[in-house]
């Protein structure tokens, strides 16, 4: 059966060439289109599509709004498709949190042949969706309080984590839960590049720990999150006896730029025995060679269980040659942290 999709943006040009794009791709069916999210919530009862793609400024209801209501009502996969200015940046953040699962920015100029130019990408990411199994979100609250753990000890700890597809509520979910005095966390999330700053101020908003983006040289210290800068991989590196961030811009690994492969390599050489590496939700193989040397090098490894991932991808490839010692749903993790 073909992926049926049901594309919602008030631009007729982009409904047009969308529908165009997607057509022409075996295995998709473009079974409707919506100016707006109230012509799109009828088309939806009525077509049942396996994906949505979502313009977030649109007339009458706002693309952020729509998504809200879906997914507390009726969840499915959505890949965003808008134009990410630094405005709309924060906006498909947001999108991304509520539980969208891809985003895609439209051009700027030239707008057909932009759309054009970005078929691989867009039919690569619905594709994706499709695979993908949301459900309803469980709400993160802010302003909680900066609670220690007096039992814990972090000193000399590092725990490095990699996600992709689904990783930014998966994220935040897991770091929520951890006292402001847990061990140094270095994230590897795929993610572009005008994305991550954005990304880091909304969970050091949300968190016990300080979160931020990481940069060159920078000393990695307990209570502190460490996020991969978009199309830089992100490493664990020694100043004397000084934990600290590295970033390079060498050639994408396992096919990424942060690449979770990258971070974990440098974890397993650097701190051995004395880390922890998790993967999360996304699709591929990144990162499942990277644990496998963790855990040769003698750390500790755990993937997210199938039952929670939105897309059991990279968790899976990790389980499948050995690097995974444990498998845990999502609410689990940040206790075996802790422990």
């Amino acid at each position: 059966m073909p992926i049926k999709v049901l594309i919602i943006d008030d631009s007729a040009l982009i409904r047009q060439l969308l529908t165009e794009i997607l057509q022409d791709s075996p295995g998709i069916a473009v079974v409707g289109t919506a100016p707006d999210p109230h012509v799109a919530r009828e088309k939806i009862k009525a077509l049942n599509p396996d994906v949505v793609t979502l313009d977030i400024e649109m007339p009458r209801m706002d693309g952020i709004s729509f998504l809200e209501r879906l997914m507390a009502l009726r969840p499915m996969p959505v890949v965003v498709v808008s134009t990410l200015t630094q405005k709309g940046t924060d906006a498909a953040l947001r999108a991304l949190e509520l539980g969208a699962v891809e985003v895609v920015a439209k051009p700027l100029l030239d707008i057909r042949a932009g759309m054009i130019a970005l078929q691989e990408e867009l039919v690569a990411k619905v594709r994706a969706a499709a695979l993908t199994r949301p459900t309803q979100r469980i709400a993160v609250s802010p302003g909680r309080p900066l609670t220690v753990d007096p039992a814990l000890s972090a000193a000399g700890r590092i725990v490095a984590v990699g996600a992709s597809t689904g990783g930014v509520e998966a994220l935040q979910r897991l770091l929520v839960d951890l006292p402001a005095n847990a061990p140094a966390i270095l994230v590897t999330q795929h993610m572009p590049r005008n994305f991550t700053a954005s990304f880091a101020k909304r969970l050091d908003t949300l968190c016990r720990m300080s979160v931020c983006e990481a940069t060159q040289g920078q000393r990695v210290l307990p209570g502190h999150v460490y996020i991969a800068k978009g199309n830089a991989h992100l490493e664990l590196g020694l100043s004397g006896a000084q934990y600290i961030c590295r970033l390079g811009d060498g050639p994408p690994v396992s096919g990424h730029r942060p690449s979770v492969d990258v971070l974990f390599h440098s974890v397993a050489v650097t701190a051995g025995a004395a880390a922890m590496g998790i993967i999360l939700t996304g699709m591929g193989r990144d990162g499942a060679a990277g644990l496998l040397e963790m855990r040769r090098a003698g750390s500790r490894t755990f993937g997210e269980s199938e039952a929670s991932c939105l897309i059991y991808g990279m968790s899976k490839a990790a389980k499948d040659i050995g690097a995974v010692e444990a498998e845990l749903p999502l609410d689990r993790l940040a206790s075996a942290i802790v422990a």
